[in-house]
């Protein structure tokens, strides 16, 4: 299923055996160009050491080389079709996947699509100007080649907005260019995708948080029953992977750094000679985790169960899990405040499903804690950074209401205001990060506040030329 560069919009999924479908995309394409010449990254560029995704399979599916980024050849690109794929949960399990979208579940279809398309240009609008600030060119370019990315997932929602929702899709479409991150008359949908993203440590944290609950969000629509969806889905991830690695060896490096700077000055304020103290790092842990934990929304909800019991979305590696797949009998536990403690309550597995989703995104992100916290003993410092308990600082879901601090106890509003500035980022901790930010475009030099990559991108060194200036 290799993809038809040839084509005016590369695809895997045969637009020139759809004419009406074509025009429509050509017609969305302008629109497109002119959102990422208005929205997209503000450094203006000769070219760009990208990877650019030529397969679909599971070796060499994508090629690296200098790109002008205005002529990345954006598409729409689907894995491999299999024949034999059976519904895999829910009450339809076992039955053939679909092909087109069933009437009874078209508004619920388009919506889970139109949600996950939103957040894809968001990034891009978020991380717009950071590329004034890079630390290198190396970390230049992998911002830019998350950008490029995202704006693919743009265009595969788009495709399936186009091609199987009709007249509303194509409104749609339309507007997932008109809606901006931020804007206050039309702003993007999940709150997380409204929040600015100012400087390199926001990044890199939104890469390892808000990236990887798009990691999970993904792999439960990857199971879906409409095929095309699944499918898209399912080659978004490898591109997915790309995301989280800039944000885990991004936090990584700064770790690195932080503690050089701790023990070369013997001090734990480090922010004097140029470098993020730890406790600012824990603060943005805290503060990009909690945010990202609301979009997976309620610790209980119908929809979910609806979702699932429907076939539209399933659970993260849903085929590999041991029980029935309809959930009817089962039973699972969710986390709430009762009587100003943190608890428990038994509920239908069905209505569980975001907080299982939840469970699964957390134990993944504690492997970062894990890899970072191994940095620090290294290098012989005996601090080490944590997550916060799953009911801090959240504004959605069972906790929304509560004030719960990063060790799990509530607290009242008195006590949360006078604390919160020893857990969250601070304006004065933003204002010296922000400081830091300064454009190191030289090759081969990165900024003091950050350690330079172990290896460079696609067998490159460091020292590679990855951007060239327009």
């Amino acid at each position: 299923m290799s993809i038809d560069y040839s084509e005016k919009i590369p695809n895997n999924v045969d637009l020139a055996g759809d004419r009406k479908l074509q025009r429509a995309l050509e017609s969305w394409q302008p629109n497109f160009i002119n959102w990422w010449k208005t929205m997209g990254p503000a450094v203006p560029t000769e070219d760009v050491y990208l990877r650019t995704a030529v397969d679909v399979g599971r070796e060499g599916w994508a090629q690296f080389g200098h790109v002008a980024m205005e002529e990345y050849r954006w598409g729409v690109f689907l894995s491999e079709h299999n024949a034999d794929r059976k519904i895999a949960f829910g009450e339809q399990k076992g039955q053939p996947v679909w092909q087109q979208v069933p009437g009874e579940f078209r508004a619920e279809l388009q919506r889970l699509i139109v949600i996950q398309g939103d957040t894809e240009p968001a990034s891009v609008e978020q991380q717009r100007r950071l590329g004034e600030t890079a630390p290198s060119l190396y970390d230049l370019r992998n911002l830019f080649q998350v950008n490029v990315e995202e704006g693919r997932h743009l265009w595969a929602m788009v495709y399936l907005l186009h091609a199987y929702f009709g007249r509303n899709g194509r409104e749609e479409a339309e507007a997932l260019l008109q809606r901006n991150s931020g804007d206050l008359d039309s702003p993007r949908i999940l709150g997380a995708f409204n929040e600015e993203t100012p400087d390199w440590l926001s990044f890199f944290m939104f890469t390892y948080f808000t990236d990887r609950d798009g990691k999970y969000q993904l792999g439960t629509l990857k199971e879906s029953a409409f095929d095309p969806l699944s499918r898209t889905c399912e080659f978004m991830l490898k591109e997915e992977a790309h995301h989280m690695f800039v944000g885990t060896t991004g936090i990584d490096r700064v770790v690195t750094r932080t503690a050089e700077l701790m023990r070369e000055h013997d001090t734990d304020d480090i922010a004097p000679h140029g470098g993020i103290p730890l406790d600012v790092i824990q603060k943005y842990v805290n503060f990009h985790y909690s945010v990202s934990l609301d979009l997976f929304g309620s610790e209980k909800s119908t929809n979910a169960a609806n979702y699932f019991t429907a076939g539209l979305k399933g659970r993260w590696q849903e085929e590999r899990r041991k029980d029935d797949h309809v959930l009817t009998e089962d039973a699972a536990h969710v986390d709430l405040v009762r009587d100003g403690v943190v608890t428990t309550e038994e509920v239908s597995a069905l209505v569980a499903l975001n907080h299982d989703l939840r469970n699964e995104y957390v134990q993944d992100c504690a492997t970062g804690m894990k890899r970072w916290n191994r940095v620090l003993e290294k290098a012989g410092l005996d601090h080490r950074l944590s997550l916060p308990h799953v009911g801090f600082n959240r504004e959605v879901g069972l906790f929304s209401g509560h004030h719960v601090t990063p060790k799990g106890d509530v607290v009242g509003p008195d006590v949360w205001e006078a604390s919160k500035d020893r857990w969250l980022p601070t304006e004065a901790d933003k204002v010296h990060v922000q400081s830091l930010m300064r454009p190191v475009y030289e090759p081969g030099k990165i900024a003091g506040w950050i350690a330079p990559p172990t290896n460079g991108i696609n067998d490159k060194p460091f020292e590679y030329e990855y951007v060239h200036f327009a």
